[in-house]
């Protein structure tokens, strides 16, 4: 089946915001295929608890593609407690190198309130600057308006919030309808 034949699946924006020693990270919940808005009520932000670790997980792309990941990811920080970024960086090896994981499209954004990592199927574990990350087709308004307000008063539940409203509102395929998960202080 060609592209042409099947229109792509599109939407997400998520967001991940470290300020005061919260890391939060939220998404929306819109999903549409083509034209057409298939739900609005997704969630693309998950709470992982390995071996007793507190892990937030956001995903833009294919669920079932995304699942797939936060499955391996969950064995990865299994086998690696306490250890974020190592496990990100062993998903990131097999994802690039496994040819069943190679054909999976989605990213990660991930934190354990610490370390907040945006891991892409290309074998990047990318520290964002700015401790802002986002991802998905709304990602970069998302990241625009976070950059523009971290530097206010707001809380950085506030700040991922607004953003996601400032995409909400530019961006076709994200909605309002926000999932929020905060961890740290």
């Amino acid at each position: 089946m060609s592209e042409t034949d099947f229109p792509g699946w599109h939407g997400t924006t998520i967001i991940g915001v470290r300020k005061g020693g919260q890391v939060v990270v939220a998404g929306d919940g819109q999903v549409s295929l083509g034209q057409t808005v298939i739900k609005g009520t997704a969630r693309k932000v998950r709470r992982l608890s390995p071996g007793g670790q507190d892990v937030v997980c956001g995903f833009a792309g294919s669920t079932a593609d995304a699942f797939t990941l936060l499955e391996r990811l969950e064995a990865k920080l299994e086998a690696t407690p306490g250890q974020l970024q190592r496990a990100c960086v062993e998903l990131a090896k097999d994802w690039r190198t496994d040819k069943y994981l190679q054909k999976l499209e989605a990213m990660l954004i991930v934190t354990d309130g610490r370390d907040l990592l945006i891991v892409t199927g290309a074998g990047d574990v990318l520290e964002p600057e700015h401790d802002i990350a986002a991802i998905g087709s709304g990602g970069n308004y998302a990241l625009a308006a976070a950059r523009g307000l971290i530097d206010s008063d707001r809380s950085a539940e506030e700040v991922a919030r607004a953003a996601m409203a400032i995409a909400a509102d530019i961006c076709v395929y994200t909605n309002g309808n926000l999932t929020v998960e905060t961890i740290g202080a």
